[in-house]
């Protein structure tokens, strides 16, 4: 839908129907000062036209600046401009502002909220389909669910009228409603529908075929002649616009098809579309929101009661995270890597939850109890690790399982411990612990790595805001390329073994016995002193040059 129009009729859509269709709680109403059925006739995305009248539309208040200044001028401004409602964005630590609701009360406007785990792409694509399923008019097959209808309605009267067999799927070839099936149905069909989706095979022979490649393209009906034990068929497109929603399917059931049967099925597509557009839009909600509530769980933010509910989870469940993060310098390599290991993980662990965002895979994972949960997580981390590794070219990734706690409400913990076991092994890689390099592990794996690494993210603001030669030293050396902290690192390190340091750093020993000397001399520290060695352990860690 675009800004000027929602079709023949805009005074047939009506703010109500569109809250009516939104199911998946996309926008919330605050309030409506005129009522729920004022007429609405299109959207306005921002400040689109600055003296365009708005003329019963709703506006989203998309790139709004932060505040309630800029929400109320926002909402009067709409007003003033004759739109229908506005649209602002809410979230759980920024709800909408009072001032802005005080300004629509005033103005007369409606006022809504975008819920916290949609976007505006979900907003314009609810909006968008609500105003086809409206237009669609409530009558007939294309009637509202609630009253006896919807696409099984549809389905039904088609196959009435065309004297076939109809089935609708989805660009999955997922079967999303179908007419009842006689004994005379081929055996496609009845596997079609007993397994909710076409089968590979079939799927398979159609793209072969070329048929899939002609439905794609097509914008007429498709006759299939009978061939065999396979029936005549008409096949039609679902489009919106230029966009494909799916396929009906019409079959001959015993019977011939009827004469106007592909006008019928023609028809039937265009009164199709807003019922697919309702559900590409509730899956497309699902899995946004689904993930907004991992993400909540994993970082501790929000109703974590409600996260949990959302992802269909009980309460009271055990659970552990595991974390695969890529290296960030590998770009488009370490991508296909991660997208290989989030399929895996989605279908090697059903009840599992996977989030895949920025450098990392997280996956929630469902235990029977806590005695099960080390195992469970360190089996999906080795797992992970063997298919990244066995992936050809494939950029380096890091698993760290985390602790298994008693509850999902409780996720976070685990997630923050498998996120210190990942940062353990890149540290114990970096530094030449482990030959062959280790990339997955288990807290109890590395725990004396984890606790080094707790520490030294404590003592780092006691470093950063002290002073004197050790700091002196430190900061010197790194702006002339860092050789004698590497160098300290390495005499460190070995406990004062010249020979070996000098081997790691490749050095001879009399160079590093130099380098010491300078340290001495230059700065007057006591490297034979415990609190000097101490703090500059410390320190030679916190700078990360090796």
């Amino acid at each position: 839908m675009t800004a000027g129009t929602t079709g023949q009729d805009p005074d047939r859509v009506t703010l109500r129907q569109i809250l009516a269709y939104d199911e998946d709680g996309v926008l919330r109403l605050l309030l409506a000062p005129a009522g729920q059925d004022v007429a609405v006739r299109g959207l306005i995305i921002g400040d689109e036209g600055a003296a365009r009248p708005h003329e019963r539309r709703i506006v989203l208040a998309a790139g709004l600046p932060p505040g309630p200044a800029a929400a109320r001028a926002t909402v009067r401004e709409a007003a003033r401009r004759g739109a229908a409602a506005v649209v602002l964005r809410e979230s759980e630590d920024a709800p909408v502002p009072a001032d802005a609701l005080a300004a629509a009360e005033e103005c007369g406007i409606a006022l809504l909220a975008r819920a916290a785990w949609a976007d505006w792409g979900d907003t314009i694509a609810l909006l968008r389909s609500a105003t086809a399923f409206a237009e669609a008019g409530r009558g007939g097959p294309a009637a509202d669910p609630a009253e006896g209808g919807g696409l099984p309605a549809l389905v039904s009267a088609t196959a009435r009228s065309c004297r076939g067999s109809i089935t609708v799927e989805d660009t999955q070839f997922r079967v999303l409603a179908h007419s009842a099936t006689g004994p005379d149905a081929d055996g496609v069909r009845r596997s079609t529908i007993l397994g909710g989706r076409v089968p590979d095979r079939r799927v398979a022979e159609l793209r072969r075929s070329g048929l899939l490649r002609t439905l794609w393209t097509s914008q007429d009906v498709i006759h299939r002649a009978a061939d065999g034990d396979s029936p005549e068929r008409l096949i039609v497109a679902v489009r919106s616009g230029g966009e494909m929603l799916g396929s009906l399917w019409a079959a001959a059931d015993g019977q011939r098809l009827s004469p106007d049967a592909a006008q019928v099925l023609r028809r039937a597509a265009t009164l199709a579309v807003p019922h697919l557009l309702r559900h590409r839009l509730r899956e497309s909600g699902t899995v946004r929101r689904e993930a907004y509530a991992l993400r909540g769980l994993l970082h501790g933010d929000g109703d974590r009661r409600a996260h949990l509910w959302s992802l269909g989870l009980p309460s009271d469940a055990p659970c552990a995270v595991v974390v695969a993060v890529r290296d960030a310098a590998e770009g488009a390599r370490a991508e296909r890597t991660l997208e290989a290991l989030a399929i895996q993980a989605t279908a090697s662990r059903p009840t599992g939850r996977v989030l895949r965002e920025d450098d990392q895979v997280a996956v929630l994972l469902p235990v029977g109890d806590i005695g099960d949960g080390r195992r469970a997580a360190l089996s999906l981390a080795r797992e992970l690790d063997a298919l990244a590794a066995g992936i050809p070219d494939a950029a380096p990734v890091w698993v760290g399982a985390g602790q298994t706690v008693r509850s999902g409400l409780e996720a976070s913990h685990s997630y923050g411990k498998a996120l210190l076991v990942v940062r353990a092994l890149r540290e114990r890689e970096a530094r030449g612990r482990d030959h062959p390099p280790v990339r997955h592990a288990g807290p109890g794996d590395v725990g004396p790595t984890i606790d080094a690494l707790r520490m030294l993210d404590a003592v780092r603001p006691v470093w950063e805001d002290g002073d004197g030669p050790l700091h002196e030293l430190i900061r010197a050396d790194l702006a002339t390329g860092g050789d004698l902290v590497r160098s300290l690192a390495a005499y460190l390190e070995t406990a004062g073994d010249v020979p070996k340091a000098a081997r790691r750093l490749v050095l001879h020993p009399n160079t590093l016995r130099y380098r010491l000397r300078r340290v001495r001399e230059r700065f007057g520290l006591d490297l034979d002193d415990p609190d000097t060695r101490l703090v500059l352990t410390l320190a030679v860690r916190l700078t990360g040059v090796l």
